[in-house]
């Protein structure tokens, strides 16, 4: 458990990299050296000149001074330190149980694959970046999505590994519908990582219609069809929105059909997935009409996680109950 609570802060940490523009700010991938920051002024223009080479200085933040820089690259350099300290307390600690003999075999399996995840997580987390350090001025909106989509899948993992417990019980009443929300909510943080990675925020800022409609024109202006859904940030805003309704209806529905419950555990866990969908589909509409604020874009995204990590410890509630 305090393990997830590190990754959802490092999730969070990474939406505050993304937003501040500063997830370009540090140009190489150095495992071990890069854990320290530049320690004197001679460091840190060289790390001031490496940035000053890509396309993003160049084209966007030229004439930004050094003071400047050093924010941007705090925000980087602190995300990234907080997914080393990750790997340590997990790889760590799992070697010297190792040792002592004290995991079982079943076990040793789930956490051997969530440290192969987590390192997984930091070559894609490089993937990502370099896809900003040639031809473009920020990171690919698919490696974005990648590199959200697998912290949300460890995320999970270790929330539904710490709870433990058997898989009997699994098709029990509500345990399909708790799945099906498992599901739609890590769709729907996906689809805020494209819009996230294309800023489809910052247009269309208004609600409940886009263009003065319900459904707007110019959706599927894209040839091919399907890349309307990856590249058009009208469609992928518009998507996002659709996610939102139908992940807030299914947390309702899904409430109401758990009420008669005899689980203590159950009702009060469905009621309160319910409300958190709500707060945070509130909030996205808040961050929309605000033309997505800073304060806001970062409560947003870290609500997501949490309603993840909400809907993974409720879905292990059903199929154990009792």
């Amino acid at each position: 458990m305090t393990l997830a609570v590190m990754v959802f802060l490092d999730l969070s940490l990474g939406g505050a990299t993304r937003l501040t523009g500063s997830g370009l700010s540090i140009t190489e991938w150095q495992p071990i050296v890069g854990v320290l920051p530049p320690l004197n002024e001679a460091d840190w223009r060289q790390a001031f000149a490496k940035y000053q080479e890509i396309p993003q200085y160049q084209r966007i933040n030229s004439g930004m001074h050094l003071d400047a820089f050093k924010v941007i690259f705090w925000w980087e350099w602190a995300h990234r330190l907080l997914g080393r300290l990750i790997g340590a307390a997990a790889l760590l600690p799992l070697l010297y149980f190792l040792a002592a003999r004290q995991i079982a075999p079943r076990l040793l399996v789930k956490l051997a694959f969530l440290v192969l995840l987590g390192a997984l997580e930091g070559a894609v987390g490089w993937y990502m970046v370099n896809s900003g350090l040639a031809d473009r001025v920020d990171v690919s909106q698919y490696r974005l999505a990648l590199h959200l989509a697998l912290a949300l899948a460890i995320f999970g993992v270790l929330i539904a590994t710490a709870r433990g417990g058997s898989e009997a019980g699994s098709a029990r009443r509500g345990s399909g519908s708790a799945a099906v929300i498992v599901a739609l909510v890590f769709l729907q943080s996906v689809l805020g990582a494209l819009v996230a990675g294309l800023k489809a925020g910052l247009s269309h800022n208004t609600w409940p219609l886009m263009d003065g409609r319900i459904v707007p024109a110019g959706l599927g202006i894209m040839e091919p069809w399907y890349k309307n859904m990856f590249e058009n940030a009208m469609t992928v805003q518009f998507d996002h929105r659709l996610a939102a309704y139908a992940l807030l209806l299914a947390t309702l529905w899904h409430a109401w059909r758990m009420a008669p419950s005899g689980e203590v555990r159950i009702r009060p866990g469905a009621l309160l997935l319910a409300a958190a969908a709500l707060a945070q589909t509130s909030l996205g509409v808040l961050t929309l009409l605000a033309h997505v604020p800073l304060p806001l874009a970062l409560a947003h995204q870290s609500g997501a996680a949490a309603v993840f990590g909400l809907a993974v410890w409720h879905l292990h509630s059903v199929r154990h109950a009792g």
